[in-house]
């Protein structure tokens, strides 16, 4: 499973490195998910649902390399995002919203791309392995919690995806990456806010530190997205998180600290979980996850404990079958939330909230 997890990583093209390619290539590629899940409260209701993209986004693209000689090649990726139980693209979003960019690759330089890209939040946090969201019902795994009056500009709940860890990508950008230098890889990011006359409104800037020695692997990153507000100021949102993994055997452990604050109102919160995957046959595997959530006074210092644990039946490389389980309780007073339950407003009618999930991944 840990290779089948590394095999979406690189379909997304989140694993370019320096490794040499014999030829040139222009692949399709995709990932697709389904489900059945129940939600014990879902605006003071419970609900049972068909909702696919929970173990990953469901994403098609295109991806090309071109050997130029001498370790230099030009790349490009082109990626959507969709339902599968409707057929239709994410409304709202444009044809590639997920990523579309084009640049270079040299074996001594590193990689230099420009166009709609991750920043480093999800490349050295999430692609890289490291995230506990993995272990603990994936989508359902990431951070959200009892902060609604987070107000992230451009966002459908104002907290959706706040430490940027599930992957959103950041238009008009380029990127850098370097090559392995003794298991050190280093990024930087900036996006262009296209403002005429104020090179600083509405950019955005990003960078990531991975590190790989032996069975260890650390990561750490840093994203400040500047929001253009209509009739007020812009808005900044930071955020920041360093994280671990160490394989030992057929176990992995996990460990991750992510934070955001919106200098906009001052709200702040953080993140601070742990995971364990372990494959005890060759076809089945069990993960968990505990994640601590936290806000600031903003954020009436609400907090929540979540707990997730998910049993996998791997079918083949491509395909695997699995069952989630996930709980959130917040503090008194306070609205529970799991990542990807709702689309809009608070997510339980009370301090708690539970799911139940049973579903079919497959990489294409």
């Amino acid at each position: 499973m840990r290779a089948g997890l590394l095999g979406l990583f690189a379909a997304l093209g989140l694993t370019f490195t320096g490794a040499a390619y014999a030829q040139s290539s222009v692949t399709l590629f995709g990932l697709m998910d389904n489900g059945v899940s129940y939600i014990s409260n879902e605006h003071g209701h419970g609900l049972v649902k068909a909702n696919d993209g929970v173990f990953t986004p469901n994403l098609w693209g295109i991806k090309g390399i071109e050997d130029l000689g001498g370790g230099l090649r030009a790349i490009f990726q082109l990626t959507d995002q969709f339902s599968v139980n409707t057929g239709s693209i994410t409304p709202g979003q444009q044809l590639f919203s997920k990523t579309s960019y084009i640049g270079l690759q040299d074996d001594r330089y590193g990689t230099f791309t420009m166009g709609s890209q991750y920043d480093f939040m999800a490349m050295s946090l999430w692609a890289s392995g490291i995230d506990t969201a993995d272990d603990g019902g994936f989508f359902f795994g990431f951070p959200a919690g009892p902060f609604q009056r987070l107000g992230i500009p451009n966002n459908p709940t104002g907290e959706l995806d706040w430490d940027r860890s599930e992957g959103t990508a950041i238009a008009n950008t380029v990127k850098y990456l370097s090559p392995s230098l003794g298991g050190l890889t280093v990024g930087a990011m900036y996006g262009f806010g296209n403002v005429a006359g104020s090179v600083g409104t509405g950019n955005s800037s990003s960078f990531g530190l991975d590190y790989l020695v032996g069975n260890l692997k650390l990561g750490a990153a840093y994203t400040d997205v500047k929001y253009v507000v209509t009739g007020g100021p812009q808005v900044s949102v930071r955020n920041w998180g360093v994280g671990a993994l160490y394989t030992f055997d057929n176990i992995t452990l996990h460990g991750l600290i992510t934070t955001v604050h919106n200098m906009g109102n001052g709200a702040a919160a953080a993140e601070m979980s742990g995971g364990v995957r372990w494959q005890f046959t060759p076809t089945w595997m069990l993960s968990g996850e505990y994640m601590y959530l936290k806000g600031n006074t903003f954020l009436d210092n609400n907090h929540a404990n979540q707990v997730g644990a998910t049993l996998f039946y791997i079918l083949s490389k491509r395909t695997t079958v699995y069952v989630s389980s996930i709980y959130q309780i917040a503090n008194e007073g306070a609205s529970a939330e799991i990542s990807g339950i709702t689309d809009t407003g608070p997510g339980s009618s009370s301090n708690s909230q539970t799911v139940f999930r049973v579903g079919i991944h497959t990489v294409f």
